[in-house]
């Protein structure tokens, strides 16, 4: 980008960023996004206390991640595809609420079904979330997607990398009743969705009066056929990538405990190390892709996390803090490039693309929780981390996906 045959200054490049129009709107949607992250991840930092409370397996902790995640996932694309055919100003906050009834739930229930139930309605609420805040995000960036995607993103990340944190500090030395204090962030995200709100209101009014305005026909990139091939390839990529991040979320603060012997409130503070990586990946991710093309972030992101998922089971506890980081950031720097690049195959259906692989992340990471939950039982905690260090070698196939020139959505 070029000023006066100059390049943009670092201060200038920021100037221009902050002053796009929609800027306020997308601020909004990252912090929505964080706070309800932030809401989730409660969910999997509790792990080590429910399991005590309850005297849970690790069978029966993969069995609730299976609920969360199958409950996020099935509803995403089809809450995207119903929001592309039929906008609804107020969705954020109906899933909002039915994310603070679920974490009301889960602080309180003492029985396995009531836990499931809870862990139900707060996947419902991220189904609901996630496409169409995904899909907000995209038409408010406009030119700058990538920039707008990975602002939303990063706020999700942000968001779960600080709710182990608080819960370190406010529920581990209490109990888990103290869950419900966090029903304040519930509140915080139902004002955050305001400005969007009201923007994507506007929005929707300015489409019935000029539809010729928002409307692009644009034809698809590739054929049906190769398009649904790279769609295949795209999903074996996010298999291979959320398999190993299931590994770490719902069982990293296990792995520490009994590896290295260390307590359940440090263990969440290397666990909150490896979700800020997450958050670091992902702000790069998107604003690289932009740049330099969608398919070599994905390249180098997933295959490059390999080195450090090898070398992580074999290493000293400051190295594994080092490694896991690495790993981390690496590894979420893909999805943002992911995610547009799918949205540049099927330009026209932002929403059901969106949900559609939020989902089968948030699926992918159920199962294999629910299958790693298994396989600590029955081989011990750290054989998990021994087999899925060679997940991210799958990003090989990255070499199929075709190059696609970064598109225009239609406005």
């Amino acid at each position: 980008m070029a000023l006066s045959g100059k390049k943009l200054t670092l201060c200038e490049k920021l100037k221009d960023v902050v002053t796009m129009p929609a800027f306020p709107v997308l601020m909004a949607l990252c912090a929505a996004h964080s706070l309800n992250d932030l809401l989730q991840s409660v969910i999997t930092a509790v792990y080590p206390m429910l399991k005590d409370d309850l005297n849970l397996d690790f069978a029966q902790i993969g069995l609730i991640t299976l609920v969360y995640q199958i409950a996020a996932s099935i509803f995403q694309p089809v809450v995207g595809y119903a929001f592309d055919r039929r906008p609804t100003v107020y969705s954020l906050p109906i899933g909002m609420i039915s994310t603070s009834v679920g974490i009301a739930m889960f602080a309180f229930c003492n029985t396995m079904s009531g836990i499931l139930a809870a862990v139900f309605l707060v996947g419902i609420g991220s189904a609901t979330l996630h496409p169409e805040a995904s899909r907000i995000t995209s038409l408010a960036g406009r030119a700058r997607r990538g920039f707008a995607q990975s602002i939303f993103q990063v706020g999700g990340n942000f968001g779960g990398s600080i709710g182990p944190l608080l819960v370190a500090l406010i529920v581990a030395p209490h109990g888990r009743h103290y869950v419900l204090w966090f029903l304040i962030f519930s509140t915080l995200a139902f004002a955050a969705m305001r400005p969007i709100v009201k923007w994507y209101k506007c929005y929707l009014s300015d489409v019935r009066q000029h539809p010729e305005s928002h409307t692009k026909s644009l034809s698809l990139p590739l054929s049906k056929g190769k398009t649904v091939f790279v769609i295949c390839i795209i999903m074996l990529l996010i298999f291979s990538k959320y398999v190993y991040m299931a590994s770490i979320s719902s069982y990293y603060t296990f792995y520490l405990i009994q590896k290295f012997g260390l307590s359940v409130k440090m263990s969440q503070i290397f666990l909150f190390i490896f979700v800020v990586s997450t958050a670091a990946g992902t702000l790069v991710g998107g604003p690289i892709g932009d740049r330099y093309g969608r398919k070599l972030v994905i390249w180098i992101s997933i295959l490059g996390t390999a080195p450090f998922s090898l070398l992580l089971p074999h290493v000293s506890l400051p190295l594994t803090a080092v490694l896991s980081f690495c790993a981390g950031f690496m590894l979420s720097s893909a999805f943002p490039a992911i995610l547009l690049y799918a949205q540049e195959l099927l330009p026209t259906k932002l929403g059901m693309i969106s949900g559609l692989f939020f989902g089968f992340a948030f699926g992918v990471g159920g199962i294999a929780s629910a299958v790693l939950g298994n396989l600590a039982d029955t081989y011990g905690i750290e054989a998990i981390y021994n087999v899925c260090a060679y997940m991210p070698l799958i990003g090989i196939v990255a070499c199929l996906l075709p190059n696609l020139k970064n598109r225009e959505l239609p406005k």
